[in-house]
This record gives C-alpha cells, sequence and structure tokens, in this order.
C-alpha cells in the first residue's frame, strides 16, 4: 500500500513514516500543504492509495493570523488532491474540554487550535475520510520542547532532567491540562497503519489504554525509570497565555474493537519507553 504522508518530519509524522513500507512524505520546503497546486502535484505524481495528513502549524503565536488557512485549508488542499486515495487526519485530544470523550462524543474545544482542528475533522469527515484523535503523545527521542500546558513531551523532559540530577517541577494547576491519556507516538503510529491498512472511515481514538493525571504520570515515570523521587517536585504552572482544556482523556474502547487491538496501560508504554531509551544508548 502506498501512503501519502503530510508532515512526516514531525514528532508524530516521523513514526508514522517508520509504520508503512511505501511512503511518500515530502518535507514542508517540497510541498507547503498551504499550497494547493503543490500538495496535487505531489498526490498526483505519487499515486497513493491512502494520504494521511498530520502536519500542523506548531506555532501557536501565529493561529489567530495563519490559523485557519495553515489547519482548514491545509487540510481541504489534501483532500481535494487526494481524489479516490483514503485520508486520514491525525487529530488531537484537545477538540475536548471535560472527558472522558468517546468517539461519538461531540467536540467542545475552549481554544483557537482546538476549534482549528475541529473544523479541519469536519472537512475529512464531510468527504468520507477518517480522524485518528491522538492524546498526551510520549516518545523515547529527545523532547522537542520543555513542558508545557499540554502532557505531550513529558515523560521525556522528567526523565532528562533528573538522570542530570537536577529537580523537576510538574505544574498542577486549574489553567493547564491536568488529565489525558498518554500514547506512545510508535503504538499511535501502528494504530493509525491498522486505520489505514483497513480502509476504516469516522472517527477513532488512536490513544493508549489508560488516562492518567499530571501526579501520576510523573509518579509512575520516576518507578517505571529507576529515577530519585526525591528530586520530583510539583508546584503552580506560569499563566498559560491562552485557555486550556483541564480534562482530555478519551475513552477508545470502540476504537479498539474496530480494530482488533488491547490498548496499553501506562506502565506497559513506559517499559517500553526505558528499554527504547537503553537500546538508544
Amino acid at each position: 500500500m502506498r501512503v501519502w504522508i503530510s508532515g512526516g518530519s514531525g514528532f508524530v509524522g516521523s513514526h508514522l513514516v517508520r509504520a508503512f513500507d511505501d511512503v511518500c512524505a515530502p518535507a514542508h520546503a517540497e510541498v507547503d500543504v498551504c499550497d494547493p497546486d503543490a500538495v496535487r502535484r505531489s498526490i498526483a505524481d505519487y499515486r497513493p492509495d491512502a494520504v494521511v495528513h498530520a502536519a500542523i502549524l506548531n506555532d501557536f503565536t501565529r493561529l489567530e493570523r495563519d490559523g485557519w488557512r495553515g489547519y482548514v485549508d491545509a487540510t481541504r488542499n489534501v483532500v481535494a488532491a487526494a481524489g479516490d486515495a483514503q485520508v486520514v487526519l491525525v487529530s488531537t485530544d484537545w477538540v475536548f474540554s471535560g472527558g472522558p470523550a468517546s468517539e461519538d462524543t461531540p467536540p467542545n474545544p475552549i481554544n483557537l487550535y482546538g476549534v482549528l482542528k475541529a473544523a479541519s475533522e469536519l472537512v475529512v469527515l464531510a468527504a468520507g475520510g477518517a480522524v485518528a484523535r491522538i492524546s498526551a503523545v510520549q516518545a523515547a527521542s529527545d523532547a522537542p520542547r520543555e513542558q508545557d500546558a499540554g502532557f505531550g513531551y513529558l515523560v521525556a523532559s522528567l526523565v532528562r532532567a533528573l538522570r542530570a540530577r537536577e529537580t523537576f517541577t510538574v505544574w498542577e494547576g486549574e489553567n493547564i491540562n491536568m488529565l489525558a491519556t498518554p500514547t506512545l507516538a510508535s503504538d499511535a503510529a501502528e494504530l493509525i497503519a491498522r486505520v489505514v491498512a483497513g480502509g476504516h472511515t469516522g472517527v477513532l481514538h488512536c490513544c493508549g489504554g489508560e488516562a492518567v493525571d499530571r501526579r501520576t504520570l510523573a509518579e509512575r515515570t520516576v518507578a517505571a525509570f529507576g529515577l530519585d523521587r526525591d528530586r520530583l517536585a510539583f508546584g503552580p504552572p506560569p499563566e498559560p497565555p491562552f485557555p486550556v482544556p483541564y480534562d482530555t482523556r478519551l475513552d477508545a474502547t470502540a476504537t479498539a474493537a474496530t480494530l482488533g487491538v488491547e490498548l496499553p496501560d501506562l506502565d506497559t508504554q513506559l517499559r517500553e519507553l526505558r528499554t527504547t531509551l537503553e537500546v538508544q544508548v
């Protein structure tokens, strides 16, 4: 199966590229998804069986100016260019504020990013495609940024700090994402590959099998990696520049049944992360 992937150099996209055998994943410098002609030419030249749209505008400071073009219009460009190929949009748990949310729960985003992703979902669903929501993505590679108001990259940031014998303060507060469903980037990619292989449509939650709060994630990471618990601290975050959903837990019961998989619990994911890191060393 031939798969065209946007955002293939990104944190999640790089794992998606490895999840398929025959892939075309042009870099942003080669194909700007905001350029409909460039997208159309690239997809037409490759003639894929499926198109996975994972590219995002990864700069929240530009959302008000460029967000609609970077998300919704870009998704329209990919859908229009895909033709008869299956389309899968990689989406986010931040289309929700209040969980656990199942696959058929209507989105209720509270910030512009969530609104733009929810609007992009509608574009793909209206065209008969699939939406693969991911959540609180973790990976064994170096975190592309430090701890932020979301869950993403939290494990890698914490492990790096404690292994360097630094104190790591896990943020806790009413104004940040406190509840979510941690997901290995590699697991999310494999679930999306199953979505493509099965020709599935509609909304699927491609996430882990256990939702936790930030404190639980941190404490179980320390235990799984054999780190010094005394270097773990908890405290209030800086004020975020935009509203952040407190609870974005995903219920993926229907997705697990559809794809015929058992979603891993948190400890299983953390063991895999540790093993991967040790192999890399």
